[in-house]
C-alpha cells in the first residue's frame, strides 16, 4: 500500500514488521521502547519510505516478489592466487571455478528457506540450532557482513583515489563509498529491492569488466606457471581453493534475507538452481578477470608499480589504455563494490535485531547507521593492508559458515524431513530445539578448524603436517558430520525436541 505522497507506508505494510513501528497494542506493550518513541519512528518511516519490517516473519499473505542482487565484485580476493600463493594461471582458474561452485551450493541451499519460512536467515537458524545457540551464529554473521562491507570500502576508496591520480586520498574515497552505502541502505532499501533494479543493476558492471578484458587482456599471462612444486604446491592450491569457496559461501548466513518477499509457493528447486547459477557465473567471471590481471603484474612494469600502491590502483592501471573512458569504467567498477556493501550492511543490521529484545526494539535503519560508522572507521584503519585482511579474514570467517551449513542439512534430512517446521513459532523457545547437540557439534567443528587452520598469525599442528595448507575447513566439516547425528539423537531422546 502507498501513502498519499506515493511512498510506501510503514504502518500499512508492517503488521509488526518493525519492532517499534507497530499498531498492535498487545505487541507494543511487550516492547521496551516508549509509545512516543514508537510513534516518532513510524512518522519517520512514513516520510522517508523506509522498509519498516525488521526481523518479524513475513506472513504468507504478505510475501511479494523481491529481487536482491547478491553478486559480488571480488577482484582483489582472486588476485591472491598469483600474488600471494604464487600459483600459475591454470591452477588459479581451476581453483576459482570449482571452489566457487562448492561455495555457491551452500548459499543456494540456505536461500530456499526464505520464501517458505518467511524468516530471515538468523531467525530461521533457531529452528535448526535452538534459540540461544543460534545467537552465536548471529554474532559471527554480523562480524562477517560488516567485515565484507569494510573491505568493500577499502577497495572502493583505492579505486576512486587511483582514478583521481592520487588527488583524492584513499580516506576520502572510503568516506564517499561509506556515505553512498549509508544513504542507500537507510533511505532507499525498498526501491533497490524492486524487480527492475534486480534485472538491470548488474549490466553496467558486466560491461565495464568486459571493457577491462578488452584493453588489459593482451597483458594477461595465460601460460604463467606455478612457482612451487610438490607438497607445497598442493598446499597452496588448497588454500586458494578455500579462499574462492569462502566468499560465495559467506552469503549462506544471509541468503534467506533476500528471498523472504517471494511467494511462499515459489519452487525450492527453482530458487536453488537460479541462485547457484547466478553466484557461480558471476563469481567465476570476476575471478578469471582478477587472475588475468594478477598474472600480468610480473611482466608489466606499470602494473607492478600500480600493484605496489594498492589493488585498486592495479584495476585502474588495467583501464589505462582507454584513458578517460577507462577511468569512467573504473568508477563503474567501484560503484559495483558499493552495491555489494549495501546488502552486507542490511543483513548485519537485521542480525543485531536478532540478538535480543532490546536490540530488536531499535529500528533497522538506526543499526544500519551505526554499522556504517563502524565500517568506515575500520576501513580507514586497514586501508594499507587489503590483501592481508582478505587472506586472513575470509578464511577465519569461512569455517563457521560451513559448519552451520552441515548442521542445517543434517537436521533437515535426518531429523525434521517429514515433520517439517511451524515457521510461525519463530519466537517460541519451547518449540525450537534446545540446541545442546548443535552447540556441541559447532564447538567441536571449530576446534578441528583451529587445529587445521593456516593463517599468517597462526598455523595449526595439522596444517603444519599438510605443508602449511589450510585444512581447517575440511576437518571442521568432517567432525561436524560425525558428531552432530548421535548428539542430536541423544538430545531428542532426553528432551523430546
Amino acid at each position: 500500500m502507498k501513502s498519499q505522497s506515493g511512498r510506501f507506508s510503514a504502518t500499512a505494510c508492517a503488521d509488526g514488521d518493525s519492532a517499534m513501528a507497530t499498531n498492535d497494542p498487545e505487541v507494543a506493550a511487550k516492547l521496551p521502547a516508549s509509545p512516543k518513541l514508537r510513534g516518532c519512528n513510524t512518522r519517520i518511516e512514513n516520510l522517508a519510505g523506509f522498509e519498516a519490517r525488521g526481523i518479524a516473519r513475513r506472513p504468507a499473505s504478505r510475501h511479494q516478489r523481491y529481487s536482491a542482487n547478491i553478486s559480488l565484485n571480488n577482484l582483489a580476493a582472486a588476485m591472491l592466487g598469483p600474488l600471494a600463493f604464487q600459483l600459475g594461471f591454470l591452477d588459479c582458474v581451476m581453483c576459482a571455478v570449482f571452489g566457487t561452485l562448492v561455495g555457491s551450493v551452500t548459499t543456494a541451499y540456505m536461500s530456499i528457506w526464505g520464501p517458505q519460512s518467511g524468516n530471515r536467515t538468523m531467525v530461521g537458524m533457531r529452528f535448526f540450532m535452538g534459540y540461544w545457540p543460534s545467537k552465536i551464529l548471529c554474532f559471527l554473521n554480523i562480524i562477517l557482513m560488516s567485515g565484507y562491507a569494510t573491505l568493500d570500502g577499502i577497495i572502493g576508496g583505492q579505486v576512486l583515489s587511483a582514478v583521481s591520480d592520487g588527488k583524492m586520498t584513499v580516506i576520502v574515497g572510503i568516506i564517499i563509498v561509506s556515505l553512498v552505502c549509508w544513504v542507500v541502505a537507510v533511505f532507499l532499501e525498498w526501491p533497490f529491492s524492486t524487480n527492475t533494479n534486480g534485472k538491470y543493476s548488474w549490466l553496467p558492471q558486466t560491461i565495464a569488466l568486459f571493457v577491462l578484458i578488452g584493453c588489459a587482456g593482451p597483458y594477461f599471462d595465460a601460460k604463467a606457471p606455478s612457482r612451487n612444486t610438490g607438497a607445497l604446491l598442493a598446499a597452496q592450491r588448497l588454500s586458494f581453493f578455500n579462499i574462492c569457496l569462502y566468499i560465495p559461501n559467506s552469503w549462506a548466513g544471509a541468503a534467506s534475507d533476500f528471498y523472504v518477499y517471494y511467494p511462499e509457493t515459489t519452487s525450492k528447486r527453482k530458487i536453488f538452481l537460479l541462485t547457484l547459477t547466478g553466484l557461480w557465473v558471476s563469481f567465476t567471471f570476476v575471478y578469471l578477470v582478477a587472475i588475468g590481471l594478477a598474472t600480468g603484474v610480473a611482466y608489466n612494469p606499470a602494473w607492478a608499480a600500480a600493484n605496489d600502491i594498492s589493488s585498486g590502483a592495479l584495476i585502474v592501471a588495467g583501464y589505462e589504455p582507454l584513458r578517460g573512458f577507462g577511468r569512467f569504467c573504473a568508477v563503474i567498477v567501484s560503484l559495483g563494490v558499493i552495491a555489494n556493501s549495501i546488502p552486507s550492511t542490511y543483513s548485519a543490521a537485521l542480525g543485531v535485531q536478532v540478538l535480543g529484545r532490546y536490540p530488536k526494539a531499535v529500528p533497522r535503519y538506526v543499526w544500519s547507521t551505526v554499522l556504517v560508522l563502524v565500517e568506515l572507521v575500520l576501513a580507514v584503519a586497514g586501508r594499507e593492508h587489503l590483501l592481508m585482511i582478505f587472506q586472513n579474514f575470509l578464511a577465519l570467517m569461512g569455517y563457521w559458515a560451513m559448519i552451520m551449513f552441515f548442521i542445517v542439512v543434517l537436521e533437515h534430512t535426518m531429523f525434521r524431513g517429514r515433520q517439517g517446521f511451524d515457521w510461525t513459532r519463530w519466537e517460541d523457545k519451547d518449540y525450537q530445539p534446545l540446541g545442546l547437540a548443535a552447540l556441541a557439534a559447532f564447538l567441536i567443528g571449530w576446534a578441528g578448524a583451529v587445529l587445521g587452520m593456516a593463517q599468517a598469525w597462526y598455523t595449526g599442528p595439522l596444517a603444519s603436517l599438510a605443508s602449511g595448507g589450510d585444512v581447517g575447513l575440511w576437518i571442521a566439516c568432517g567432525l561436524t558430520l560425525v558428531c552432530f547425528p548421535p548428539l542430536r539423537a541423544l538430545e531428542m531422546k532426553v528432551f523430546g525436541r
